[in-house]
């Protein structure tokens, strides 16, 4: 089986609409027999992880994954509600051979997703995905434990309070967010009892909104993907700084006291410039992927450090930081890994890094979160009904004239989507009108590609 080949596993674990194949009941007890084989490995006792977030469907597949790895001979430790990164930290800490998220990140409560990780706290191979899959598409009756051996379950009492004083710790010894009025929005996800404990108990003043979850609510016009509701209450309540955080809380934006969003790209400016000066930024630069401005290459390169470019996905700026020996890569849209603290993103733990410079810095965050002006970027999505069309001699021919305008001066990243029949267009450059232009003629140009299609063109 080839990764173009893959049914089941997407850039980031299995997702998809919620008691519909492939997220149902039935699709998740063939998983967790399916990858508790995987992982049987050994004759020691097998153990499992399992958190989730607030979505309804979590109490129908959570079980339904509980059965699975039962039935192939592993213990099940639940977590219950609880960010992505602490069921990464908890795989580790309790010396499972796997750990399990069940949760659709950013998507509304529609939707649900199983995100799974090996017994490092990283997530798995695409080689391990595609070796999983095969199994749950053959005959799994090897894969079910004698009566004798199958598993338990049990409920980790203190799992919350474990991941908290893991959070905690990343925060510099001897400071405190004392003095500082806080508003985070927890979008009534995984963080919302976690997240503004954490703040309040290193000294905050804090205001809690998106922690009243339903079953329904995750995400719906709040958290990092909708921070309009967070900027006008930072503003109302006069406060520092407004946090951001998704459904898994694995990805963060946050909103200065002007009540303007500041997004990944920004964060990470802040946090290298910051190791770098204090000498804890490895590997002499970050990792981030192409969606990246360029406006921050620009920055780390004028402070001497190199931006790495990866294809879009935190697995992917995952790998490249252990490649090159980076601790700290990210996403434009706030998904931070920051590996001395963790093995995945932790929206969190991002945040307080950049309180720490906030507080070192004791100016407001409209100043210490601006650190380069970010380039005009502009990104569309064309639809298309299958086929090749960047492989069409008249987009090649386009990409390649807008390259040749911009020069140095921008970049043009054409890239189909993994997860739809999307080609995503986006165009950077110094000045707003040739973006506008340029993204325009690129997309107008695919759309013909793809509603006839010309000759391929020769490589």
């Amino acid at each position: 089986m080839t990764n173009a080949q893959r049914r089941l596993f997407g850039t980031d674990g299995i997702r998809g609409v919620a008691n519909r194949a492939p997220m149902d009941a039935a699709t998740a007890l063939r998983l967790g027999q399916a990858a508790g084989r995987f992982f049987n490995r050994g004759q020691h006792r097998h153990r499992v992880v399992i958190g989730k977030d607030t979505r309804l469907s979590g109490y129908m597949l959570e079980p339904a994954l509980t059965a699975g790895f039962v039935g192939a001979g592993m213990d099940v430790v639940l977590l219950g509600p609880l960010p992505t990164p602490a069921v990464a930290l908890l795989t580790r800490s309790l010396r499972a051979d796997l750990g399990v998220m069940v949760s659709a990140s950013h998507n509304s409560y529609e939707d649900n997703g199983i995100k799974l990780f090996g017994p490092d706290g990283l997530k798995l191979s695409d080689e391990q995905e595609i070796a999983i899959e095969a199994m749950m598409e053959g005959d799994l009756t090897s894969a079910l434990a004698a009566p004798s051996k199958l598993g338990r379950a049990s409920r980790l009492e203190g799992a919350q309070g474990r991941y908290m004083e893991a959070v905690k710790a990343s925060f510099p010894r001897g400071r405190s967010l004392e003095g500082l009025r806080i508003v985070v929005d927890c979008a009534h996800g995984a963080a919302y009892r976690v997240a503004p404990t954490v703040l309040w108990e290193l000294g905050a003043e804090v205001v809690s909104v998106g922690v009243a979850p339903d079953g329904f609510n995750i995400n719906d016009g709040c958290g990092s993907t909708a921070p309009g509701q967070l900027s006008a209450l930072v503003r109302e309540r006069r406060a520092d700084l407004g946090i951001a955080l998704d459904g898994d809380a694995d990805r963060v934006v946050l909103v200065d006291e002007t009540g303007v969003v500041v997004d990944g790209d920004q964060l990470l400016a802040v946090v290298a410039e910051s190791w770098a000066a204090s000498g804890r930024l490895n590997g002499k630069g970050v990792v981030a992927t192409v969606m990246s401005n360029l406006g921050l290459e620009r920055f780390l390169n004028g402070k001497g450090l190199n931006l790495h470019r990866t294809k879009v996905g935190d697995r992917y700026v995952g790998e490249a930081m252990r490649e090159r020996g980076c601790n700290l890569g990210g996403e434009q849209s706030g998904h931070l890994i920051l590996s001395d603290h963790g093995t995945t993103g932790d929206g969190l733990v991002a945040a307080l890094q950049v309180l720490a410079v906030l507080v070192e810095e004791g100016r407001p965050a409209s100043e210490v979160l601006r650190r380069f002006r970010p380039l005009p970027q502009k990104l569309v999505n064309v639809r298309h009904a299958g086929g090749s069309p960047l492989e069409d001699e008249r987009v090649v021919e386009a990409v390649a004239a807008a390259e040749a305008e911009l020069g140095s001066r921008g970049r043009v990243l054409i890239r189909p989507s993994g997860t739809e029949p999307l080609i995503r267009v986006m165009v950077e450059a110094e000045e707003n009108a040739l973006v506008e232009m340029l993204t325009a003629r690129l997309a107008d140009v695919i759309r013909r590609a793809a509603a006839s299609p010309s000759r391929v063109a020769a490589e």
